[in-house]
């Protein structure tokens, strides 16, 4: 099955930046839509930002003009890009496909805290 593997997490000050990435083991960016989700502490897991296979991108109205969603089809990558960051933003943060979904991977940590 293709795996997911997320990186690019850390511990930023509210305003900064970070940019995620999601590498998938198998050739599916193309094909499948793709998504980035988040989950903090106590809460459910929520979706971020959705990419489809024709390249349009949503977004959840709380990051809509901050994060930008990406790919690179050669790559096998997804990418995250989260400017102006808050300390509301804290989570791990998971990419998956939309649907069928996969198997979550280890996620990366985004803390926004001064």
């Amino acid at each position: 099955q293709v795996q997911l593997v997320e990186s690019g997490g850390g511990l930023v000050q509210p305003g900064g930046s970070l940019r995620l990435s999601c590498v998938a083991s198998g050739s599916i960016i193309s094909m499948y839509a793709m998504a980035w989700y988040r989950q903090a502490p106590g809460k459910q897991r929520e979706l971020v930002a959705t990419i489809y296979s024709l390249g349009t991108t949503n977004y959840a109205d709380s990051v809509k003009g901050r994060f930008s969603i990406s790919r690179d089809t050669v790559k096998n990558t997804v990418y995250l890009q989260m400017n102006s960051l808050k300390p509301e933003d804290t989570a791990a943060y998971y990419c998956n496909r939309v649907n069928p979904r996969l198997s979550w991977g280890q996620g990366t940590q985004v803390t926004v805290s001064s």
